[in-house]
């Protein structure tokens, strides 16, 4: 039977709450994630029901045909095939035989997008935002200092241990990603901003406690990834850079751009980073190399 008000059978229905049912309690997904994944296949299932036939039963031909009608970008075009593999990844899993319709699909090529870097100028004036006669002004400076000197992710960042902060040396032990330790030196400004806060601000933070993390929230424990995204975005409202520049990773990505603007070697920047591949590191070639352009057309009287 079909519910003639949004064209979608009932055992197409029932597949889909079962499918998001399952990404629910098994991967804890966001309900914003949930929700695409919801849309996607009730598109697929209203045409498909259209065509007479259901999401179960549907053969390559069937899903090949649906995503050739639809006028959407290469972005869209590659989400939606993102759901659908996943969901008949899930079918397959649970029905024995069953031949997956999305095994062979071609994947859309997709425009590929430079990281988001600041300007040194930007960077010094988001930098020296905080406020530094106060114990979260402090630790923020602190922060802010250490992700641009290091190239941090952001969740390394949030996660560092005290103890795996070597002052003495100047160098930080972190732990990326697929749990790989490295060792990343420290400039000596971001030292000092973190010396500042080790003797001036954590004491405070801790509140007479002996938290494992180095930065800490106002309640004596670890900073999240969320806290520092939102300080950053602070931050740069207050010293005018615009919201569509910034992401969670700009010192990351401007850390990475700066150090091959003055030269630094791309395989020295690839350990820093903490890229398994160097390719991965190459595309911060990609935004030195554009900045180098619009900085030869602003200013050679040829440009």
């Amino acid at each position: 039977m079909t519910d003639k008000t949004d064209s979608i059978a009932d055992v197409d229905r029932d597949s889909i709450d079962v499918f998001i049912e399952r990404l629910w309690s098994e991967d804890g997904l966001a309900a914003r994630t949930l929700d695409a994944y919801r849309r996607d296949l009730e598109g697929l299932a209203r045409w498909l029901n259209g065509h007479g036939t259901h999401l179960d039963t549907a053969g390559r031909a069937d899903i090949s045909g649906y995503l050739g009608a639809q006028r959407v970008s290469a972005r869209s075009m590659a989400r939606r095939q993102t759901t659908f593999r996943r969901y008949y990844a899930h079918v397959a899993r649970h029905r024995p035989g069953f031949e997956d319709p999305t095994l062979m699909l071609q994947r859309p090529k997709l425009p590929r997008s430079l990281p988001k870097a600041l300007a040194e100028r930007e960077v010094e004036a988001l930098l020296t935002a905080p406020d530094v006669t106060t114990p979260l002004g402090l630790r923020d400076r602190a922060m802010l200092e250490l992700m641009y000197a290091s190239g941090l992710r952001v969740s390394e960042l949030v996660n560092v241990p005290i103890a795996g902060l070597n002052m003495r040396q100047g160098v930080l032990r972190v732990t990326g990603k697929g749990d790989k330790e490295r060792l990343i030196p420290v400039g000596e400004t971001a030292l000092d901003w973190i010396e500042h806060y080790l003797n001036e601000a954590r004491p405070e933070l801790a509140r007479g406690r002996q938290p494992v993390a180095l930065f800490l929230s106002n309640r004596a424990a670890a900073m999240s990834r969320q806290m520092f995204w939102t300080l950053v975005k602070r931050y740069a409202m207050q010293v005018g850079i615009a919201a569509k520049r910034i992401s969670p990773h700009v010192l990351r990505h401007s850390f990475a751009t700066h150090l091959l603007n003055h030269g630094a070697d791309l395989r020295a920047l690839q350990m820093l980073l903490g890229h398994s591949a160097l390719s991965t590191t190459q595309i911060y070639t990609l935004v030195a190399r554009e900045g180098l352009k619009r900085l030869h057309a602003q200013h050679h009287p040829r440009g």
